[in-house]
């Protein structure tokens, strides 16, 4: 039996991003694949750069694929110094926010999801699954 998932939209996500007080900061960096387009979306309400950093844990059924978050590819700025916003679209048990962290060490690091936990949330009412408007299955 699966559980019905919410459907949210990109206005209703855009709202909220809208609504967030987001700190101020130099960058914002969106874990690839599921914080591509909601660290895009942030990045152009900031008008800051978008960097993305190729972490992956889940297959695309939210099963982990691996021991742990492993990075996929190189990062391509020097975060030491920097003030980032970390976007991802789920943070479950915050294992890859945690890596990141890791990778992003000497940054000033500010965690945003639209569902999950993080430092900002933008649906935190939400408990279930979310149908992303720009999931292609």
């Amino acid at each position: 039996m699966s559980t019905a998932k919410v459907r949210l939209e990109f206005h209703a996500i855009s709202a909220r991003l809208r609504e967030m007080p987001l700190p101020e900061v130099d960058v914002v960096v969106g874990i690839a694949r599921g914080g591509i387009v909601p660290a895009a979306m942030a990045a152009h309400q900031l008008g800051v750069p978008l960097v993305l950093l190729q972490i992956n844990y889940r297959d695309d059924d939210n099963k982990p694929r691996r021991a742990a978050p492993e990075l996929l590819g190189p990062l391509s700025f020097d975060p030491v110094g920097k003030r980032v916003l970390l976007v991802d679209d789920v943070s479950v048990t915050g294992a890859t926010f945690s890596k990141a962290r890791e990778i992003l060490f000497g940054a000033s690091i500010t965690t945003l999801a639209c569902k999950g936990r993080a430092d900002l949330v933008l649906f935190p009412e939400i408990r279930t699954c979310v149908d992303w408007p720009w999931r292609v299955d």
